[in-house]
């Protein structure tokens, strides 16, 4: 079944904010600004933010967060809106897992998203990760001690990922869009081929049509397989140091979150 959501999810605008955002982000303001100023971030902010929007050939070979200024802006800035808006929309689907599911993360980055899941989820359970970069995978496992959740990651091509025995729910949050063209296909298939055996499945990609002209054929096909297609305008009041950034760098485009994404329940999911 294919399901477009309206833009705007009531279930989604409400949903509380862990408590636990609140000192990650606290230890991540300490660690990244006591070596650098809040200037210095900022620039790093602008250049990552016009990569992202002008120059998207730099996210598929890893150079988009090449030195620490662009490290810290995206672990300051675009990770705690990605915990955001995972959080917000996994409550809003109620995509709650049993206790004992292995939450596989492909291209977890600092693994915000997949710790966002882990404490929705409602149940204990653990977190594999995997990222092409040896400093997200350093992060990611800070990101998960720092949220409380059990996660370990490993760097690799995910498209070469082998999925563990499940139950399983695999997550491709902000990351298809960075592929090209053959490791996006293999992620697919091995997506679509979870799915099928029937894991949980979930991306989360930006709204913004022109990041993933790819989208409609992923919709289809998971479509096919029971998901669920739903697009996200979500009211946020942003974390007081990504509001400062927001403010400084001049984006104040965020005044809500938006996304998109593709939701396979498992077995005994919710649709």
């Amino acid at each position: 079944m294919r399901y477009t959501a309206p833009m705007s999810s009531a279930g989604a605008a409400r949903a509380a904010d862990p408590p636990e955002f609140d000192a990650w982000l606290r230890g991540a303001e300490d660690r990244y600004l006591s070596d650098l100023t809040f200037a210095e971030v900022t620039r790093a902010l602008r250049a990552l933010s016009s990569c992202y929007v002008e120059r998207r050939d730099r996210l598929a070979d890893g150079s988009a967060l090449e030195g620490a200024g662009k490290r810290a802006a995206f672990a300051l800035f675009y990770a705690p809106l990605h915990a955001l808006v995972t959080h917000r929309v996994v409550t809003a689907l109620e995509a709650y897992l049993a206790t004992g599911t292995r939450l596989v993360d492909f291209g977890c980055g600092t693994g915000a998203a997949s710790g966002a899941w882990a404490l929705a989820a409602g149940a204990a359970v653990s977190i594999e990760g995997f990222d092409r970069s040896s400093w997200a995978v350093g992060e990611a496992a800070w990101t998960w001690r720092a949220l409380g959740v059990r996660g370990r990651a490993t760097r690799a091509d995910v498209a070469r990922v082998r999925l563990p025995r499940g139950p399983l729910a695999c997550l491709a949050a902000y990351t298809v869009n960075e592929l090209p063209p053959d490791a996006r296909e293999a992620l697919r298939r091995s997506l679509l081929g979870t799915a099928h055996e029937g894991n949980t499945v979930l991306v989360i990609e930006p709204l913004a049509g022109g990041v993933a002209p790819w989208w409609a054929t992923w919709a289809d096909d998971f479509a096919r397989v029971g998901g669920r297609i739903n697009e996200w305008r979500l009211p946020v009041h942003l974390p007081d140091i990504v509001a400062r950034f927001d403010r400084a760098a001049g984006l104040r485009h965020h005044h809500e979150l938006t996304a998109r994404t593709i939701y396979v329940p498992g077995k005994g999911g919710r649709i």
